[in-house]
């Protein structure tokens, strides 16, 4: 049963400079709604940690870089802040603040401070502590994926436990695939990929089944860490580990999601507003039309 969960969220977000400059990007915002169907918008990081959540995941591990301080205190419970809003009459908005907090107060959080941006797979390398001898769930805290069910954590447990893997990650078809980790492998049953091979950010993708960044690992994705080299970016990536667990034919899936999916990236300005446009159509365009 997987029980811990690192959320990576130590990246610079040059490319999005000079709004992130001082705020982590993980912060910035998307469309979302109330418990009472209000429109609203909240970080992208507060998503990825609620629908964590709702899948039945408590036990949480963010590692962060230098200047990312604002995440700690966005997940720190403000009581004064509720009585604040409530004051002024946004009660749904007070009440959807104060059912964040529950949450937080019925999970646990521990806080790793990554000195230097040395890539996503460092960053995961750095939790071990927190994993310890366990199985883990990794997921980006810049990007999720949407969709009426809101079910892509749920069923990607599911295929990791039934088919008793080693590794599973969930992955979409895009039309660019360039800027993701590439997926190579056969399909073993419906929407469920056997791995044969992962490539980071080729320059010809031999596929456009793209990497997202939500994933399932037995504890031996460490060892792989330890073993993987820098790569052109001086960074260690975790795609490139997942390729040693293939060459070490362990047993690793990829998850295949259906169009109804959307995933939401931040990672540059043109990634960012398809993200505003996504969510504001999922959580909004209904309310409004």
């Amino acid at each position: 049963m997987v029980r811990k969960v690192i959320i990576p969220a130590a990246g610079l977000g040059t490319r999005l400079f000079p709004a992130t400059k001082e705020q982590p990007k993980e912060m910035l915002p998307i469309f979302s709604k109330t418990a009472n169907g209000e429109a609203s918008v909240k970080p992208v990081v507060q998503m990825v940690f609620e629908q964590l959540y709702d899948a039945g995941l408590r036990e949480f591990c963010y590692v962060v870089g230098r200047g990312k301080r604002g995440i700690e205190d966005h997940f720190t419970p403000d009581a004064n802040c509720i009585k604040t809003l409530e004051s002024l009459g946004k009660n749904g908005q007070a009440s959807d603040l104060e059912d964040f907090y529950e949450k937080l107060n019925t999970s646990t959080a521990m806080w790793v401070n990554q000195p230097e941006p040395k890539g996503f797979g460092n960053a995961v390398l750095m939790a071990q502590p927190f994993v310890q001898n366990e199985d883990c769930l990794v997921h980006a805290g810049d990007s999720c994926i949407i969709s009426e069910e809101m079910d892509y954590i749920k069923k990607l447990l599911n295929v990791y436990e039934r088919l008793d893997a080693d590794a599973a990650f969930i992955a979409l078809e895009i039309e660019n695939p360039r800027q993701y980790g590439i997926v190579e492998g056969d399909e073993v049953e419906a929407g469920v990929i056997k791995v044969r091979g992962v490539v980071e950010k080729p320059e010809k993708p031999k596929t456009n089944l793209a990497i997202m960044a939500m994933y399932v690992f037995k504890p031996a994705i460490f060892k792989a860490l330890e073993a993987t080299e820098p790569g052109r970016s001086g960074e260690i990536q975790l795609t490139d580990a997942i390729q040693k667990l293939v060459d070490w034919r362990l047993k690793v899936y990829a998850v295949k999601l259906d169009s109804s999916y959307a995933h939401l990236d931040i990672g540059s300005p043109e990634r960012y507003w398809e993200a505003l446009e996504l969510s504001y159509k999922q959580f909004c365009k209904r309310q409004t039309t």
